[in-house]
């Protein structure tokens, strides 16, 4: 079993302005600082790579007075595992063609589902979500390098969301996926301490118990150890980044439509 790796996490620096299931492709204003989100701290040589001239740069740490706390529980998910293997990008996870539909409209909403993981190659012989469904029998994605590299799109980890999708489980991430599933509150975008991807096999059955940091593939038996998903968790656990600033009085409650 791996041993614990020490947390080395930084905070990176978040975009002057941010969308969230818009049509229109004018960004609005992001209402709260989201500063206080650690964010992984290990981006893979592709993702620096293909960043190197971003505005994306380390930033100092903030006081934890400026941070918001939430009480938290520690969610533990059960259920099959798709595995996918690296540089999963977001045109695999949901393709461009499939990027007019809107997530608050709830009929589309289900057909994203539907579509998720729909643009993998063909050496993926099991399809994520069976033709004619909306949700997939699998809960938990296990991947390997880099999950969700390529271009930013907020429909890719609301596209897992919506076919039932817990958590994805991932060497590293492409960080604009990494946020953009805090922020939609969808799925906990989970880091492993190892390799996991060759450890498991689509179908295996297999538990995330966060509160431990503890991933256990009851299939073989054995059990491995994550990384601390850290402020980013009571976030996901929220709803998402705007549920989570109404819940932390950072922003005015939404207003509740009266008969």
């Amino acid at each position: 079993m791996a041993t614990m790796a020490s947390s080395n996490l930084r905070i990176i620096s978040s975009p002057s302005s941010f969308s969230t299931f818009s049509p229109s492709p004018k960004p609005s204003v992001f209402p709260i600082n989201p500063n206080f989100i650690n964010f992984p701290s290990t981006p893979s040589s592709l993702f620096l790579k293909l960043t190197s001239n971003s505005s994306i740069s380390p930033i100092k740490s903030t006081s934890s007075s400026s941070s918001p706390s939430l009480s938290s529980t520690s969610p533990t998910f059960h259920g099959l595992c798709y595995v996918v293997g690296d540089n999963i990008d977001t045109d695999q996870i949901i393709p461009a063609e499939y990027l007019t539909l809107v997530p608050s409209n709830p009929e589309e909403y289900r057909k994203l589902g539907s579509y998720a993981l729909i643009g993998l190659p063909e050496s993926y012989p099991i399809r994520f979500v069976d033709e004619n469904e909306t949700q997939s029998k699998y809960s938990i994605i296990i991947a390997g390098d880099n999950f969700g590299c390529g271009s930013s799109r907020e429909h890719a980890p609301v596209a897992l969301g919506a076919a039932g999708v817990k958590a994805v489980v991932a060497e590293s991430y492409a960080r604009i996926f990494f946020r953009n599933s805090v922020s939609t509150g969808e799925v906990y975008p989970i880091e492993s301490e190892i390799r996991v991807c060759e450890e498991f096999k689509t179908g295996d059955v297999a538990t995330i118990e966060l509160g431990e940091n503890k991933l256990i593939n009851h299939t073989s038996g054995k059990e491995y150890l994550l990384k601390p998903i850290g402020d980013a968790g009571p976030v996901v656990e929220a709803g998402g980044i705007f549920a989570y600033a109404r819940k932390a009085g950072m922003i005015a409650a939404a207003a509740v439509a009266s008969d």
